[in-house]
């Protein structure tokens, strides 16, 4: 049911007519540097660190105080990213 030795070797020439060698090569390391970048990102998250805590006084100074500052706060646009 698997795929045999001279089935694998079929496909591996027909996507070598298909693609190129040098786009397979360019595909394989772009893969594989991508895949040590995920690997680096997750070696480097940081374990000590612990999430902010916000307390209940700080979120009454910095939220608005009724509906109209809420409704006239300023909100970024697609054009100030």
């Amino acid at each position: 049911m698997g795929i045999s030795p001279t089935q694998l070797i079929i496909l591996l020439v027909i996507v070598m007519l298909v693609f190129g060698t040098k786009r397979l090569r360019n595909i394989g390391s772009d893969l594989g540097s991508a895949v040590k970048g995920f690997r680096k990102g997750v070696e480097e998250e940081p374990e000590d660190k612990e999430p902010e805590q916000i307390t209940t006084a700080e979120n009454a100074s910095t939220s608005p105080q009724n509906k109209e500052e809420k409704a006239t706060a300023k909100r970024p646009t697609d054009t100030d990213v």
